[in-house]
C-alpha cells in the first residue's frame, strides 16, 4: 500500500546530500536543499503574516515542494539558467506518481506560475532566503555579500511581490548574523555568573582546608 510513499520518502531524503550550485562558484560550503527548504518554510509563514494571508497550510505545502523537483533536473543556477530550461512538471509528476501526494503536483504548478498571493508570497521567501544565506558567507570571510550587493538589491526592487519581503529585504542588510548568540549567552543573559561561580568554589576551598 505504502510502497510508492516510502521510496519518495527515500528520495527526498537524499536533499540532505544535495550540493547546491552556491558550492561550485564559490567554492564554500553552503546550505543543503533541505536546509534551504526549511528556512524558506518559515520566511514565507512570516510573510504571510506581514501580508494578512491566511491560507498557511497552502503556503507551507508550496514552500515543501517549491525545490523537491531539482532531486531529478538537478539544481539550475543563475548561469546555466540562462541556457538551460529543466521539465520540473514531468520531475514532479514521476516523483508523486502512485504516492499519497500527487495533489501536490497542483501545488508546485500554482507556486511556478506565480499568479496567487501564496505562489508569490513563497517565491519572495526564496529569494529572501538567498539574502540570509550571503549575509551568513559574509561572516565566513567570503568577499561574495559585497560583489553582489548591486544584484541583490536589483532584486529587491524588481523581483520582490510583497511590501513585507521588501521590509524585511531592508532589516537583513543592518542586521549581524551573530546577534542572537551574542545576546543570549550565559554572560550577557547572567552577569554574575562567573562571580557567583567563584564565590562557590572558594568556599568550597575553604570548607576542604
Amino acid at each position: 500500500m505504502f510502497k510508492r510513499d516510502i521510496e519518495f520518502l527515500f528520495e527526498i531524503g537524499t536533499l540532505r546530500h544535495f550540493v547546491r550550485d552556491w558550492k561550485r562558484v564559490l567554492g564554500m560550503e553552503s546550505a543543503s536543499v533541505t536546509e534551504h527548504i526549511f528556512r524558506v518554510a518559515f520566511l514565507a509563514l512570516l510573510i504571510a503574516r506581514g501580508e494578512k494571508c491566511a491560507d498557511e497550510e497552502k503556503i507551507l505545502k508550496m514552500a515543501l515542494m517549491h525545490d523537491i523537483p531539482e532531486i531529478r533536473t538537478g539544481d539550475t543556477g543563475y548561469v546555466q539558467a540562462v541556457y538551460a530550461k529543466n521539465d520540473e512538471n514531468r520531475a514532479i509528476r514521476d516523483m508523486l506518481s502512485e504516492t499519497g501526494f500527487t495533489d501536490f503536483a497542483d501545488v508546485l504548478a500554482e507556486y511556478n506560475e506565480r499568479k496567487t498571493m501564496a505562489a508569490k508570497i513563497v517565491k519572495d521567501a526564496d529569494n529572501l532566503d538567498v539574502d540570509f544565506e550571503i549575509k551568513e558567507l559574509g561572516e565566513r570571510g567570503s568577499l561574495f555579500p559585497g560583489k553582489a550587493k548591486r544584484i541583490r538589491r536589483f532584486v529587491r526592487n524588481t523581483k520582490l511581490y510583497t511590501s513585507t519581503a521588501k521590509k524585511m529585504w531592508d532589516e537583513l542588510q543592518k542586521s549581524d548574523p551573530s546577534a542572537w548568540h551574542l545576546k543570549s549567552n550565559k554572560w550577557v543573559q547572567a552577569k554574575r555568573e562567573g562571580r557567583r561561580e567563584n564565590a562557590e568554589n572558594r568556599k568550597k576551598k575553604k570548607m576542604v582546608k
